[in-house]
């Protein structure tokens, strides 16, 4: 006699997992659908508390069209993520080592923060497009959340700048050494505490890993000549709080997600000074391809004469700013979303608008994210064709160095086709 064949999925035990297993599923979902994507406007700095976070590591870079790819970290997978592009908006900001940078300033492999928008204008974007609910996709082994359509970038920042802005650190736990090189134990919690249990992460290192303490580099080798790691073997930390450099590395054990350590700040000290030295480089780089605004209004006068009203972007020195003053020559050239100049075969000053500011107000209320809340007001006698409300421009004054600017950060002079002011996502694989 044959058994009665027994539909599994009908047993009470059957449909409890079922049911679990379906739960688990629909969390993620739920939880990333209940986001609402925002797209922002022209002309309107967007709320930071609006954008989508994510985390990933660095890829790729197109420094000169402010764009590049991350590889967006899932709930528990990172290696198998495709890389996801992303573009700066105008007013983006990058941070690293908890200072103003520039995307040529960060190594490929640095894992980093991102807080993100839908594109402005799909038909203008110089990165894929991709359909606002495409975080959701989970296609082939792709982790749920790695590919979100959010790829405009507000915010990006390194492990050391997004601690330092949310007021956290690495407590270190715990070393395992071998051979100059093993594994620490830590947890990234308020630096003065308050918040409830933090998780605990493994993460790698190796001689190539940087210590700093004071003004001194130092190395694995060092800490243990002076007793503070072991030879080999494990030793506790008890808590020590740190800044860590993170990046991501190839790794032959099960670990899905495991982040590798490149650098080590051990105080104050060396923390400012890492922040100073890339300021430092930032500072140099503003001064020669001038401060990127947007117009927020003109007033025509007769026979070209302007004046035009400027909202400066935000996150640059202070010593920058401040050279912006009342009654000091100025210089102000149309530029792209992508902040490259229009024009500049003979030096972005060749067709800028020359003038003067007639005056520098500070704006109402808190800056939001990406500007700097002062706005400028610039007479010129010859105002361009690239200077009108809500375009991007570049402005300093005139004692900034004039310099001519690298071929593949400005647009040619009248020879230029549509896909130089807007480069097209082309470049990126389809994945």
């Amino acid at each position: 006699m044959i058994p009665p064949r027994i539909n599994h999925a009908t047993t009470p035990l059957r449909r409890c997992l079922v049911a679990l297993c379906l739960g688990f599923l629909l969390l993620p979902n739920a939880a990333i659908a209940a986001e609402e994507p925002f797209r922002p406007e022209a002309g309107k700095f967007p709320p930071l508390e609006k954008a989508h976070s994510y985390r990933g590591e660095l890829v790729f870079v197109d420094h000169a069209n402010r764009r590049g790819s991350i590889r967006v970290q899932g709930a528990n997978d990172l290696f198998r993520g495709d890389p996801r592009p992303f573009a700066m908006l105008p007013y983006g900001i990058v941070h690293y080592h908890g200072s103003p940078a520039d995307l040529r300033d960060i190594p490929l492999g640095t894992m980093l923060h991102i807080r993100a928008f839908l594109p402005p204008d799909p038909n203008t974007s110089s990165v894929p497009v991709l359909p606002v609910n495409n975080k959701e996709n989970t296609a082939g082994f792709r982790p749920l959340g790695t590919a979100p359509a959010e790829n405009h970038v507000l915010l990006l920042e390194d492990e050391p700048s997004h601690c330092q802005r949310e007021g956290k650190v690495w407590k270190l736990k715990e070393v395992d050494l071998q051979n100059n090189q093993g594994k620490i134990i830590a947890s990234r919690e308020l630096k003065e505490g308050g918040e409830g249990k933090a998780t605990d992460e493994t993460m790698t290192f190796d001689a190539a890993t940087r210590i700093w303490r004071g003004r001194e580099c130092l190395g694995i080798e060092d800490l243990i000549a002076e007793g503070i790691w072991p030879a080999t073997g494990k030793k506790s930390l008890d808590g020590q709080a740190v800044l860590l450099g993170l990046t991501w590395q190839p790794t032959t054990e099960k670990a899905w997600v495991q982040f590798h350590i490149s650098d080590i700040w051990l105080d104050d000290t060396a923390k400012q000074r890492a922040a100073k030295n890339q300021a430092e480089v930032h500072k140099a780089l503003i001064r020669s391809r001038w401060l990127p605004a947007w117009v927020d209004a003109v007033e025509y006068g007769k026979f070209g004469r302007a004046t035009v009203t400027a909202t400066l972007f935000g996150d640059v020195d202070a010593s920058i700013i401040a050279d912006f003053k009342k009654g000091v020559p100025a210089l102000m050239n149309a530029a792209e979303n992508t902040l490259k100049h229009a024009g500049g075969g003979y030096g972005p000053a060749h067709m800028a608008s020359k003038g003067s500011i007639l005056d520098v107000t500070k704006l109402d209320g808190e800056e939001p994210m990406g500007s700097s809340g002062i706005q400028i007001h610039f007479e010129t006698d010859l105002i361009i064709e690239g200077i009108r409300p809500t375009r991007v421009v570049r402005v300093r004054p005139a004692d900034w160095p004039n310099v001519r600017v690298p071929r593949e950060e400005f647009l040619g002079d009248g020879n230029f086709s549509h896909e130089d002011r807007f480069p097209t996502p082309a470049i990126f694989p389809k994945y």
